[in-house]
């Protein structure tokens, strides 16, 4: 458990340096497709700002295995293992490794490097050349003969079956792969469960699969706004569900579920969490299974409502994103039991209590 939990925090702090990337990467491509650009093949030749927009988005995407690799052994074995890192992604781009190579290669240079520099002593006057010179020199050389000749060719070929395997599926199967992608995808609201398949559809990204970051993009705003559809049909069916706090908290959740932030549904979830999460995955399980059955794919992996004029199908996103909502809102109004007048106000006056610093003094 010690060790998962060291492995995800490494992998979240390279997320946080290469989310930016992806996400200017992936615009830049949607602008450019937009304004009728393409890859540029030949620079020799006159080409216009549309292809230039596109082809950076382009450069930017080939980039994501070397910046995964490079701050993971960053955040492993501290500035000595950005070079290194950054080659074993270079690596897994040629061998076709892409991102799952790249995270594996970040992995395992940047703990030889941590053993290099806890087991290793050389004379003092070469102490200065050890973070610059000979740790990213000796742990290149193991760890990228490693990659090149044992570990690539693996990973390259789990890679390919994986991406062909979703490629190929027919109509029911993207119903019910869309659907499962579609509840693990947000079940904890942005929880470390959730991150393993949005970490997953970002690996597929570089190998041009883009439907799972669709589902991801569209299941991110899915609770947040099917707990606002919720209160309001709690109000049109005149049956009281949420205490005051909670009708407080949803006026906060809803836009920032609008730009992907799902955690503004954990405070609203707490008071009754296997109801709510139950609603919310039926609902993202069938924004997952709707996009993934139309095919609707992001080229971005992050932004909320703001990418889904880029998406291959917008429209079939928000239908996937008012559907899945109407699903949660329903399974809420229905499931969850009224309030009375005392329950509604008991959490409320709770809080004023607890957040009163009238008493409060410094002498």
């Amino acid at each position: 458990m010690k060790l998962g939990n060291e492995l995800k925090r490494h992998a979240l702090t390279a997320i946080s340096y290469m989310l930016p990337l992806v996400v200017a990467s992936g615009l830049l491509i949607a602008i450019g497709n937009l304004m009728g650009g393409q890859v540029i093949e030949n620079y020799n030749e006159p080409f216009s700002v549309a292809s230039s927009l596109t082809s950076l988005g382009v450069f930017g995407m080939g980039l994501l295995a070397p910046f995964i690799a490079g701050y993971i052994a960053y955040s492993i074995a501290e500035r000595p293992g950005i070079a290194p890192g950054f080659l074993m992604g270079l690596i897994a781009n040629a061998l076709g490794a892409g991102f799952l190579g790249g995270m594996v290669g970040g992995y395992l240079v940047g703990y030889f490097i941590l053993w290099m520099k806890k087991n290793i002593r050389v004379p003092k006057w070469a102490e200065g050349l050890m973070p610059m010179m000979i740790i990213p020199t000796v742990s290149s050389i193991v760890v990228g003969l490693l990659m090149f000749f044992v570990v690539g060719g693996p990973i390259s070929w789990l890679t390919i079956q994986l991406t062909n395997f979703l490629q190929s599926l027919d109509e029911s199967s993207r119903v019910v792969y869309g659907f499962i992608f579609g509840v693990l995808g947000a079940l904890d609201y942005g929880g470390p469960i959730s991150k393993v398949p949005n970490l997953m559809a970002d690996g597929l990204l570089l190998e041009g699969v883009l439907e799972p970051e669709a589902i991801k993009v569209i299941g991110a705003m899915v609770p947040p706004v099917g707990v606002t559809m919720a209160w309001g049909f709690s109000k049109l069916f005149n049956k009281r569900i949420f205490t005051k706090v909670e009708e407080d908290a949803i006026k906060v959740a809803f836009p920032m579920g609008l730009t992907m932030i799902t955690e503004g549904v954990i405070p609203i979830a707490m008071n009754d969490l296997l109801r709510t999460v139950f609603a919310t995955a039926m609902g993202t399980g069938v924004a997952g299974a709707i996009n993934f059955y139309f095919q609707n794919g992001s080229p971005v992996p992050s932004g909320g409502v703001f990418v889904i004029p880029v998406m291959t199908k917008p429209v079939v996103a928000l239908l996937a994103l008012v559907v899945g909502s109407l699903v949660t809102g329903l399974i809420l109004v229905f499931i969850k039991k009224s309030l009375t007048d005392e329950q509604y106000d008991s959490l409320a006056v709770k809080e004023e209590e607890e957040m009163d610093l009238s008493g409060f003094s410094i002498e």
